[in-house]
């Protein structure tokens, strides 16, 4: 079951036994906790509600708000330059919009143009080329053969 090798006396190892190093404890200084006592004795007030019972405590005072800063005053003309940046910046791009507009239109409406001729075109082409005035049903074919035999034959 075991390979050949371990069926001979195990070699003695040496052994290295590790022990963990405590870690001192962290130093706490300790102060002494010195009471002290408050410079200015808030007031107690008393209410009697209206069912007999005493209700005894301290007065709260609503805390203060600090003072709030005044804002330095921007001149009426730093503000008239700033919003006439804003619209000049406004128009131009609407104007670049519209442009874009108009030529993408332009494009467009040229399309259907070319379009419409290509449709219209064709349709007249049937129309001229097509064999509905002929009786014979063969149509212009018939015609362009005629006219190239009439051309080679020599009459005499």
């Amino acid at each position: 079951m075991y390979p050949d090798h371990t069926h001979h006396a195990p070699a003695e190892r040496a052994v290295a036994v590790h022990q963990p190093t405590p870690i001192p404890p962290a130093a706490t200084i300790t102060a002494p906790v010195v009471p002290v006592q408050p410079t200015v004795l808030p007031t107690v007030a008393s209410v009697v509600l209206p069912d007999g019972r005493v209700v005894t405590g301290y007065a709260v005072h609503p805390a203060q708000p600090e003072p709030v800063t005044p804002k330095p005053t921007v001149s009426r003309a730093a503000v008239n330059v700033a919003l006439g940046g804003i619209g000049f910046l406004a128009v131009c791009g609407g104007l670049l919009l519209l442009t874009s507009f108009i030529a993408a239109l332009t494009a467009f409406i040229s399309q259907l143009i070319t379009l419409a001729a290509v449709i219209f075109g064709g349709w007249i082409a049937i129309q001229v080329l097509g064999s509905s005035g002929h009786r014979s049903g063969t149509g212009t074919t018939v015609n362009i053969r005629k006219a190239v035999i009439k051309r080679n034959h020599f009459h005499g």
